[in-house]
């Protein structure tokens, strides 16, 4: 018996749906992310080629799985056999998705546990005083550390399953919204802070100003697909992630002026931490490429040379960890929802599995930085965590997207008219006309796909 049988959970307010899609889309993408990619491929530039492909493609496929979440009242376990049953191939991507899910958070909930830590540790003082080569080796010596990294993991683990096991609106929503406030004033308060240090200009100027030489420079197709990575990471689509929330809401509005308004916050929060991030790497001469080591070793370094640098720092890991949980929480009700619809499970059932099977899968990427830090998936360096990334991020996300797009837009899956009458039910935009979607956003995906398989392997 499927969970819309027994009358489906649904919102209590319309800013619940939207700050719940938000902080899904808002998270590690935008505030860890984004920042350091942005830096590696020469800043502005990457960043308009980013937008371009949020505005073009990712939005777009934003409001074809808040369809096929309406339109099923379905998770992504059974959405796709409810609109479509005569065409059974297209729900084996349910289970695909579902799994998905799982991968995302096996190193997702690691590196919550990294922020949650670092806020603690901030907080308490730990990095006062500290000169640079030990704020350096602080985090390697807690990478190290399977206790920590299992510990701090397990705390992300288990506030996302007590959220989910409190309920959608007094757990999931009402939570969300007051992570979701409390984000949005203190990366104010830290982007205001950053743009008015010494030194910020240059930081503005690497920011704001497009080099295109440099996206040259890097490989125009590397640029490209991680700009069309990102975009896809950002949003979270492809896996499910958004359709369980287009699932609980009502036709009142139209998903494509509700996919405008959660995009605009999402792309808000990205280029925001990129003024907290970018003038403050430059104002104290941070190389603002330094990779995911930017937030855990050169951004402490940096609080400490700030006045007031011990609030400030607690502030900034307070707000990574909100941006974090937020994801978190939203990825964890998906699974949890599709535990609920394909089996008939109630929620407290059901979240327990959850909790318990992602702790247990996501022990690899946390003990991939001390016991098993010999594992090499990709070669080289890479570990656990880069595997896990990698599947997801560079897979997953993209096929995923192309196979919604496909399923809303051709008579073998829900078909484009089915498609925009779900999406165009309810006051608000209407959503662009077909050609574009049939045709070229496909070959822009597989296009660039190519691309960057060619550039990971084929050199």
């Amino acid at each position: 018996m499927s969970l819309s049988e027994n009358k489906r959970e649904t919102f209590g307010s319309r800013l619940g749906f939207i700050f719940l899609s938000a902080g899904c889309a808002i998270g590690l993408g935008n505030v860890w992310r984004f920042p350091f990619i942005t830096g590696q491929y020469g800043g502005a530039a990457f960043v308009l080629v980013y937008i371009v492909f949020l505005l073009l493609l990712a939005l777009p496929i934003m409001v074809m799985e808040f369809a096929v979440g309406r339109g099923s009242g379905q998770s992504m376990s059974r959405s796709f056999a409810v609109l479509c049953p005569e065409h059974k191939a297209w729900s084996l991507w349910g289970y695909v998705a579902w799994a998905g899910n799982y991968i995302l958070m096996m190193f997702y909930t690691t590196v919550t546990g990294w922020m949650l830590a670092y806020t603690y540790y901030s907080g308490v003082g730990s990095f006062t005083g500290l000169e640079a080569e030990a704020v350096g080796k602080f985090f390697g010596t807690f990478l190290e550390s399977p206790s920590q990294m299992v510990g701090w993991m397990a705390l992300a683990v288990i506030i996302g399953t007590l959220v989910c096991f409190a309920g959608l609106r007094n757990g999931v929503e009402r939570i969300t919204k007051i992570m979701m406030c409390g984000l949005l004033i203190i990366m104010i308060a830290l982007a205001v802070r950053s743009v008015t240090l010494e030194g910020a200009e240059k930081g503005l100027e690497f920011y704001l100003k497009p080099d295109f030489d440099k996206l040259i420079s890097e490989g125009l197709g590397t640029t490209l697909y991680a700009a069309l990575g990102q975009a896809f990471f950002t949003l979270s689509l492809g896996i499910g992630s958004m359709a369980i929330f287009g699932s609980y809401i009502s036709k009142d509005r139209t998903l494509f002026g509700e996919s405008l308004i959660i995009t605009g916050l999402d792309t808000f929060v990205a280029l925001t931490a990129g003024l907290i991030i970018f003038p403050a790497c430059f104002a104290y001469g941070i190389n603002p490429g330094a990779g995911p080591g930017l937030i855990f070793v050169t951004l402490p370094n940096m609080f400490n040379s700030m006045p007031s640098g011990h609030i400030w720092g607690t502030l900034f890991f307070l707000f990574m960890s909100f941006a974090a949980l937020s994801t978190v929480i939203a990825v964890f009700e998906n699974i949890v929802a599709c535990y609920m619809d394909h089996f008939g499970w109630s929620r407290h059932k059901a979240t327990l599995v959850m909790g318990v099977t992602l702790f247990v899968l996501s022990i690899p990427c946390a003990l991939g930085f001390n016991l098993w830090s010999d594992i090499h998936p990709l070669g080289g360096s890479s570990g656990i965590l880069d595997l896990e990334d990698f599947i997801v991020s560079n897979n997953m996300l993209p096929i995923g997207s192309l196979i919604y797009l496909l399923f809303c837009v051709t008579r073998y899956g829900w078909g484009w008219d089915n498609f925009v009458k779900e999406a165009d039910t309810g006051k608000g935009a209407k959503f662009p006309r077909e050609i574009y979607f049939r045709v070229i956003v496909p070959l822009i995906i597989l296009l660039i796909l190519g691309v960057g398989y060619y550039q990971t392997f084929g050199k």
